[in-house]
């Protein structure tokens, strides 16, 4: 059964969060990897959409995501893949247009077999601790469950296939 994500915090510039689905590993490599699943899924609050979402799927390709709300607001990320696991592990940079984060951070995935399901590993490594509180303070669990949950409900119809 789905669990709410647990976020820690194991270094002064990292967060580490954790979320388990009732999905293989394929289902949930699929849905992190593929852009017309994620613009589905990884919205955020309510009142999110994804307008843009495009993914190059190979090390050295990029993800580029573009979010917008009903008030007009815009939010851009830019991510290069680094390393590519298929259904293991997804290594990328991030850097958002609007740089709040203080520059590039380092975003690792990883899928893990757990009683059934998948538990989502992302380890992200900040540029300094600043910029991690700063992550941390800025809602971002509330955002990333939200789309957590929606995907459960992707899973739950199996919207997702192997």
């Amino acid at each position: 059964m789905p669990e709410p994500l647990k976020m820690t915090t194991p270094g002064d510039r990292e967060i580490l969060i954790e979320r388990r689905f009732d999905a293989s590993r394929a289902q949930v490599w699929r849905a992190i990897s593929e852009a017309e699943l994620m613009k589905r899924w990884m919205l955020g609050p309510p009142g999110w959409s994804m307008p843009v979402c495009t993914v190059d799927l190979r090390v050295g390709g990029a993800l580029r995501v573009e979010w917008a709300n009903e008030d007009g607001r815009t939010m851009g990320l830019t991510s290069v893949f680094k390393e590519l696991v298929p259904d293991e592990r997804m290594v990328a940079t991030e850097l958002f247009d609007e740089d709040w984060t203080g520059g590039e951070t380092l975003v690792t995935q990883t899928l893990h077999e757990v009683d059934g399901g998948t538990v989502l590993r992302t380890h992200i490594l900040y540029a300094s601790q600043e910029a991690r509180d700063g992550a941390k303070m800025s809602g971002m669990t509330s955002g990333m469950e939200a789309g957590y949950a929606r995907l459960d409900g992707m899973f739950a119809q199996d919207a997702v296939a192997a």
